[in-house]
């Protein structure tokens, strides 16, 4: 039967309607979705607002608070800002430095909504990468105290609870912790058992350890230590992305530019504190210039003052140093010490590499991958090609997502 040509424009006509029609509507729907986003960004943000006034007084120690155990919870507080579908706390817990003397830390717990499954939530600890020494520059005084915790929003969907420590000496009260590998660690593995000790966090004993450059050298050394020092804990995978694996190596690659006067003088300035006993004097490494402006360089944040960093460190490149750390003691014993790879662990590890990255060079990771499996660790070494320093956390999501469903997390 032929058609009456008569209905064609008819039949036209109609679905020029229909797909008008669609096409309101999927705006409509995209448009209510940025709303809802826009509106649940702003309800954050004026949630973060409100918290600020009472933050001095959350972070300072009550007489107590070394008094418990390594993990135990000083206090805590509910965030009104809070990730879209989540609820969060801030912390404050007890842990060890790295000769076992009581410390305390801080940081935030979030948990997405909705039941956890039977036996509670896989806890991801994340260990987040350099952001300065000081006290403020601890990253759970951030306006956002979620904004660099990388691949939140993934995490949560995932169902895993997320737990973020600022690592002992900021937001509150203790020895410095830069590069300190051990007291890193501990930092890491307690705030897995101060997320359990939250109710509403629904943290179970299956961890994920998960971090960015420092947080990369602080998440394998918390894998290292964990049989030893938290038994209880059942790691069941392990992520590292550009890690500070090997800290010679980091050294030797920026001992005559900037990044390693910055870097150096945040880790000079640790390592004279906590192994003073050891022989480890600024006077002895530094020179007079270079000694000179680690006050200052100190007492600033790196995301947030990176030019007055430059600034200040940018005369004494090239005269920073007055011998190589990496062959003169007790420098080099004590950078191999914080170093990783001193001993295996069974839990799969992710090691995540840009290969535009100019800080954590390509070949050191490799090294340090090497290294690694000649351990007998079963390690999964994946790069990418346009990430930096700065982006290869985020970038690599995709291989961190892969990884963990092939690993069964």
């Amino acid at each position: 039967m032929t058609a009456d040509p008569r209905e064609a424009p008819a039949r036209t006509a109609e679905t020029r309607g229909r797909a008008r029609r669609w096409t309101v509507t999927a705006l409509a729907a995209v448009l209510a979705l940025v709303g809802a986003l826009v509106a649940a960004t702003e309800l954050r943000i004026v949630g973060d607002l409100r918290e600020r006034g009472d933050l001095p007084l959350f972070y300072a120690q009550p007489a107590d608070a070394l008094q418990g155990d390594p993990g135990s919870i000083v206090k805590s507080e509910t965030l009104l800002g809070v990730p879209v579908a989540a609820r969060g706390w801030r912390i404050m817990y007890r842990s060890t430095d790295l000769n076992g003397d009581p410390v305390v830390a801080t940081g935030v717990v979030f948990t997405p909504l909705g039941p956890a499954p039977d036996g509670g939530r896989t806890v991801v600890s994340w260990g987040h990468p350099t952001t300065g020494s000081a006290r403020a520059c601890a990253p759970s005084l951030f306006v956002d105290p979620y904004f660099g915790i990388e691949g939140l929003r993934v995490l949560l969907d995932r169902g895993y609870t997320v737990v973020a420590t600022d690592y002992t000496g900021m937001g509150t009260d203790g020895p410095d912790s830069y590069l300190i590998g051990v007291t890193e660690g501990h930092d890491v593995l307690d705030a897995v058992r101060a997320a359990q000790a939250i109710p509403g966090a629904e943290a179970s004993s299956d961890v994920v350890l998960w971090g960015h450059s420092q947080g990369g050298q602080a998440a394998l050394f918390a894998a290292q230590l964990a049989d030893g020092y938290a038994p209880e804990l059942d790691v069941r995978a392990v992520a590292a992305a550009a890690p500070a694996a090997d800290l010679a190596a980091l050294m030797r690659t920026h001992l005559d530019d900037v990044s390693g006067v910055t870097i150096g003088s945040y880790a000079f300035s640790a390592f004279a504190e906590i192994y003073a006993d050891r022989g480890a004097n600024l006077d002895d490494i530094l020179t007079p210039e270079a000694v000179a402006i680690q006050p200052q360089m100190n007492a600033l944040c790196l995301l947030t003052h990176i030019e007055e960093l430059h600034r200040i460190a940018d005369p004494v490149v090239g005269t920073f140093v007055t011998a190589d750390p990496t062959t003169t003691e007790p420098w080099a014993t004590l950078l191999a010490e914080n170093s990783a790879g001193s001993s295996a662990f069974s839990a799969p590890l992710l090691v995540l590499q840009g290969l535009d990255d100019e800080l954590v060079r390509p070949f050191d990771t490799e090294a340090y991958v090497a290294h690694a499996r000649t351990l007998g660790m079963d390690v999964t070494y994946r790069t990418v090609s346009i990430a930096s320093h700065g982006t290869i956390a985020y970038l690599g999501l995709p291989n961190l997502v892969e990884f963990l469903d092939r690993v069964g997390v």
